[in-house]
């Protein structure tokens, strides 16, 4: 029996997505639950299942298209088993021994986008493998084709003389265009909305974390070995975060039009980037998490981000966000508000630096921070004590155990 894959209903507030990925081509044999192919949508990716074990017998719709809800993105036929292994190979042999192997056919049995691509690259479709109906090339399989290393052509036998390499023109300069992804093209829009809605500013200051260096150092076996996870920074400064927050309200409030939402509650975005783009999942109720449970919680973030396996109830909402562009190198930067969020931190990267202590130079390892706020609520008085509070709490972690 023949089923139609159809485009799952999508997520609220998502009106449409883009194929992203097939992990299957036509005639091969299909699993119950077996992922057939990715959609993206401008805040994460969707896997589409087999509802039944059979075959995948057409693709409908190639990488790249827009689909929306609904639309049938493939057909398989129910309890078919696939063709066996000799008969496909057997199929693929050329009609004739003097002729080429041309997987996909000639350049004139292509689509027009695949015959311009293949002719702007100086290729032939009889190099590529196609993935598309009938062994059909489609955009992709040219550009992935393109992107790959190509092995050195075979010498020429001793009698033959060789082929002089086309000399590369002098002064060429290459471009390549591609689309935006769809998340890419959302995050373009978040941070263009940020920019023009908000009167964003950043205070600067910078945090010695030798109190908390040593207090890893100490307990971080211990601590690795009681929860089953390793103690990193990110949960002390989730934690100095929450006391900032408490202590000045405003910086965890959101605009709404003429109003100012203040939220009893702290859900705080973590920035985790991925193959896709920066993504900030959410850590609900932060305040209500124990260390070990932060460090979990940032960790699985950052494994499914990798895997495209974050949801829609993942990305949505917050109150207040962190970003660590140190874990790249960063030195310093202004990071951008996550709107409809009022304020965010960032962290950088621990350098060791000469600093005056009592009257003395010592080696300490110091970490400039950076809070970008929405200067429309927040004033600079509230805004600079709640970058101090949380220098306060990282130079002095007790403050966050006792909250002080």
């Amino acid at each position: 029996m023949a089923i139609e894959i159809k485009v799952p209903n999508l997520p609220e507030s998502v009106s449409s997505a883009t194929v992203a990925t097939w992990h299957l081509k036509a005639g091969d044999a299909v699993k119950r639950e077996q992922n057939l192919v990715d959609l993206e949508t401008d805040k994460v990716v969707l896997e589409v299942p087999s509802t039944a074990d059979g075959v995948l017998t057409e693709i409908r719709v190639q990488p790249g298209a827009t689909v929306v809800a609904g639309d049938v993105l493939a057909v398989m036929e129910e309890g078919a088993a696939a063709a066996p292994a000799a008969a496909k190979a057997e199929a693929a042999k050329p009609a004739a021994a003097t002729a080429p192997a041309t997987p996909a056919g000639g350049n004139e049995d292509q689509s027009p986008a695949v015959r311009k691509l293949l002719s702007e690259l100086g290729l032939s479709a009889s190099q590529i493998s196609g993935t598309g109906k009938g062994g059909r090339l489609t955009v992709e399989d040219v550009k992935a084709h393109a992107a790959k290393p190509q092995a050195p052509a075979p010498k020429a036998a001793a009698t033959a003389p060789a082929a002089a390499p086309a000399p590369r023109v002098a002064g060429a300069r290459e471009e390549q265009r591609v689309p935006m992804t769809r998340i890419r093209q959302r995050i373009a829009e978040r941070l263009l909305e940020a920019k023009n809605n908000t009167a964003m500013l950043t205070t600067f200051n910078e945090v010695d974390l030798k109190a908390v260096s040593e207090l890893r150092a100490r307990y971080k076996d211990q601590f690795e070995k009681s929860h089953g996870v390793k103690l990193g920074f990110m949960s002390f400064f989730v934690k100095a975060v929450i006391e900032a927050l408490k202590k000045y309200p405003v910086l965890n409030a959101s605009v709404d039009g003429q109003d100012i939402i203040y939220h009893g509650y702290y859900d705080i975005g973590v920035a985790v980037s991925s193959e896709r783009g920066l993504v900030v999942p959410i850590l609900r109720d932060a305040d209500q998490h124990s260390m070990a449970e932060i460090e979990k919680a940032i960790g699985d973030f950052g494994a499914r981000a990798k895997a495209n396996k974050l949801t829609m109830e993942d990305l949505t909402g917050g109150t207040f966000s962190v970003t660590n562009g140190g874990v790249f190198g960063s030195m310093m930067s202004t990071p951008i508000l996550n709107p409809p969020q009022s304020a965010i931190l960032g962290m950088h990267g621990i350098t060791e630096r000469p600093m005056v202590v009592n009257g003395e130079i010592v080696i300490r390892p110091m970490m400039y921070l950076a809070l970008s706020y929405d200067h429309r609520i927040i004033d600079g008085k509230e805004a600079v004590l709640g970058l101090r509070t949380i220098k306060e709490c990282l130079e002095d972690p007790a403050k966050i155990l006792l909250s002080l």
